[in-house]
Order: C-alpha cells, then sequence, then structure tokens
C-alpha cells in the first residue's frame, strides 16, 4: 500500500533554492522513496508537491526530508505536510 506525502514549497526562489529543491526531488527518486512528484499550485505563494511511497518507508523518507531541508538552510522554503 501506498501513502501520499506533500511537500508545501515556496514559488518566489532564487536560482540557489530553486537547484537545493530540485537536488532534493532528485534525491527522493534516485533513493528509491518515490517515480514521479506531482507538483500543483495552492495559492499565489506556494506550490504543492505530491508524492507517493511506501507505509513501510514514510517515517524514513519524512525523517530525510526534514534532515535534508534542516541542512540546506530551507526552513523558509520548504516544509512537510
Amino acid at each position: 500500500m501506498k501513502k501520499a506525502i506533500q511537500l508545501q514549497v515556496r514559488k518566489d526562489l532564487d536560482a540557489c533554492q530553486q537547484h537545493t529543491i530540485l537536488k532534493l526531488k532528485g534525491r527522493l527518486i534516485s533513493k528509491g522513496y518515490t517515480e514521479i512528484i506531482h507538483i500543483l499550485d495552492q495559492d499565489e505563494e506556494y506550490h504543492i508537491n505530491t508524492f507517493e511511497t511506501t507505509i513501510e518507508k514514510r517515517n524514513e523518507v519524512q525523517q530525510y526530508i526534514a534532515t535534508f531541508i534542516d541542512q540546506q538552510n530551507l526552513l523558509d522554503t520548504v516544509s512537510i505536510r
């Protein structure tokens, strides 16, 4: 069974932040947490990035994302919903 995870990502990113967010998404795919990430507009300020992962990997992927956000100083840029 699969479980969706959502990331709320600011729209007004500089080039470095955009690159870092792309790196996060690429790593989620390359580590086998998901195969595809869907992007939708939430409002004027945010995109919602949604992907599915297995229930067994849910806690692991959430911890990976939280650590990545902290290490890359993206606390004001992206959050797990």
